[in-house]
């Protein structure tokens, strides 16, 4: 038996007005989808805890297995185990957005949060503003490293965790009140916007009609993590697919190996095809047991407020991975199990993640297929409907694992 994970960043969301109170996920055509919804498991499962903050961090620790009561130590230090940072004890990491404010004259105070990723902005131009940082915020015990597109991250040596605010949070708000207390990284923050808006490569995005990305905005802060093997635990050898750091150091901290993937970029023109090929051929020719497959366009694309694009999104997730996914394992012959879900919510409305408890579905594909069941459809409503509920959202992942199903 083979185990598949197929994680669709941020895929669920409310109902909308706009779309006849239907939500993103109800809206999509999801003709893969809707096969498999009457042959499989639906339900619901929480995976952000209750009382901590909703972020793809603690969720996807959760759908991977770790309770993040017991194993979050923030967001940054997961995706400095991606990039390579080697952390002591003593040291605190934070991430580094490069965000577009606006340039409406006055104080940086004053300025207004437009986008939390620059347009997405590409690994290399980002990689010259971070090479700039790196020159004008020069400061002892502080140190910045490069990560994937607007994803960066700075190092404080014998730091301390201070309470920071994600900027995706923050859209369309004075980012004033909302700036660290830590007077360092503040005075950092601001000074970094000196040296951005006017960056040569700045002025060459506005000439193109895309954002500045016009300043450096710190969060996400935490200690070195230690998480437990992911093979010891559960008895599988798995691999990790996804362009995004976070579940890169999510994989260097569980044991897992990683697949990089040429064009996947975690934007909505990402190389859907490529990450679910990555999973047929680890699973069917490299002898891997378990395969997690991240998409992270959902969540992007809801950050953006962007309701067509949320449901493009979803289709290429239908089509491009869920399709090309099961075409190959049921080609290839051997028995597989399916999970699929978001880690979180990521609503149109509010740009931003929350916690409500996510749809999944849950495939075998040794069960005898099952009656249409009133043609049930893989959504909020219809996995709410049946009454399946996992309060510990971390503990969804044994039931994937485990031996009898049907």
């Amino acid at each position: 038996m083979k185990y598949v994970i197929v994680l669709s960043d941020g895929m669920a969301g409310r109902q909308l007005w706009e779309l006849g109170g239907k939500t993103t996920l109800q809206a999509a055509a999801t003709p893969v989808m809707d096969a498999l919804a009457p042959v499989s498991e639906l339900g619901m499962a929480a995976m952000v805890p209750e009382g901590m903050a909703p972020g793809s961090d603690t969720a996807n620790l959760a759908v991977m297995g770790y309770d993040p009561r017991r194993y979050y130590s923030g967001r940054s230090p997961l995706e400095a185990l991606s990039i390579g940072v080697e952390m002591e004890d003593t040291d605190v990491s934070f991430r580094c957005n490069i965000v577009t404010v606006s340039e409406d004259g006055g104080d940086y105070e004053d300025q207004i949060m437009i986008d939390h990723s620059s347009d997405e902005i590409d690994t290399a131009d980002a990689a010259v503003l971070i090479d700039a940082l790196k020159e004008g915020l020069a400061k002892d015990g502080y140190e910045f490293y490069a990560g994937t597109s607007y994803r960066h991250l700075l190092l404080q040596k014998n730091g301390r965790i201070s309470e920071l605010t994600p900027p995706h949070d923050i859209l369309t708000r004075r980012i004033g009140e909302y700036l660290p207390k830590d007077e360092v990284l503040r005075g950092m923050m601001k000074r970094s916007y000196e040296i951005l808006k006017d960056h040569p490569l700045n002025a060459e995005r506005r000439k193109k009609g895309l954002k500045p990305a016009n300043s450096a905005w710190f969060w996400g802060a935490g200690k070195k993590p230690v998480l437990t093997s992911f093979e010891e635990r559960t008895g599988k050898r798995g691999v990790m697919i996804s362009a995004v750091d976070l579940l890169k150091g999510i994989a260097v901290g569980a044991g897992m190996d990683r697949v990089i993937v040429e064009g996947a970029n975690g934007g909505l023109h990402t190389n859907y095809e490529g990450k679910a090929r990555a999973a047929v051929k680890a699973l069917t020719e490299d002898g891997y047991d378990f395969a997690y497959i991240h998409i992270e366009a959902p969540d992007e694309m809801g950050h953006q407020g962007s309701m067509r694009d949320k449901i493009a999104a979803i289709e290429y997730v239908d089509e491009k991975v869920l399709g090309v996914l099961t075409e190959g394992l049921n080609a290839w012959g051997e028995d597989y199990r399916l999970l699929l879900l978001p880690d979180h919510p990521t609503p149109i409305e509010v740009r931003t993640h929350t916690g409500e408890p996510v749809p999944y579905l849950l495939y075998d594909s040794t069960c005898p297929a099952k009656d249409a069941d009133g043609g049930a459809r893989y959504d909020e409503q219809s996995a709410a409907r049946t009454g399946n509920h996992w309060p510990d959202g971390f503990r969804l992942i044994g039931h994937l694992l485990q031996e009898e199903l049907c």
